[in-house]
């Protein structure tokens, strides 16, 4: 018997971990990448907190992450993943095109940034092109977010106001920050101004329709 040609070996398949809290969409995502040829779902997470160890045990390629999961978020894993397993491209998959949240994901260390809408074939493609070593982001929102600027609130802002999304008082917030209830005050005042509106609640809801939250 003949020996295959060294050059038509198949090719090793790119490892890929999906993290997505909604389980319908989980399993046909898979199922749909995993029909790829030269593509293999090692492991399918429900909860931000799995993905870092998961990671570390099952080693793969790309990690296909949403932001908003339960636990730590994608754009947190992703910048976790950045210190701990570099050698893994890291993909953001989400239903919210918010140009805040794509300079977060680059912030993080993402390798590129798509929403769930588009075909299955184009995120296929993307995660061939990240692994090498292109930048890989929807044209629209690259361009959503180049007119957008940057965030202008500072981290503490912005963690203050994360503090208040349950109706916290300013004493509850004061508490939980370790802030004086003053400083509390100011931080979300300033917050307020620089979103330009009239309330917490406004500028918590601005905050997160711009991807700052």
């Amino acid at each position: 018997m003949n020996e295959m040609p060294r050059d038509h070996r198949p090719a090793p398949c790119i490892r890929v971990l999906l993290a997505e809290d909604q389980g319908m969409l989980r399993g046909a995502l898979a199922l749909l990448l995993g029909m790829e040829d030269d593509i293999e779902v090692v492991a399918q997470l429900g909860s931000g907190d799995e993905i870092v160890d998961a990671v570390l045990l099952h080693r793969p390629d790309v990690a296909l992450l949403d932001i908003e999961l339960p636990g730590m978020s994608g754009l947190d894993a992703a910048a976790e993943l950045r210190e701990q397993a570099p050698d893994c491209r890291v993909l953001i998959l989400t239903t919210f095109g918010r140009p805040g949240y794509l300079r977060r994901a680059m912030e993080a260390g993402a390798a590129g940034f798509l929403v769930k809408d588009g075909p299955v074939e184009e995120l296929a493609a993307a995660i061939r092109r990240v692994l090498t070593g292109e930048t890989v982001v929807d044209p629209v929102l690259a361009a959503a977010a180049l007119s957008a600027g940057p965030n202008p609130l500072t981290a503490r802002e912005c963690e203050v106001l994360k503090a208040s999304v349950d109706g916290a008082t300013v004493a509850d917030i004061a508490g939980r920050l370790r802030l004086s209830e003053s400083t509390v005050r100011n931080y979300l005042s300033s917050a307020i101004g620089k979103t330009g509106t009239r309330n917490r609640a406004e500028a918590v809801r601005e905050a997160r329709q711009q991807g700052w939250l």
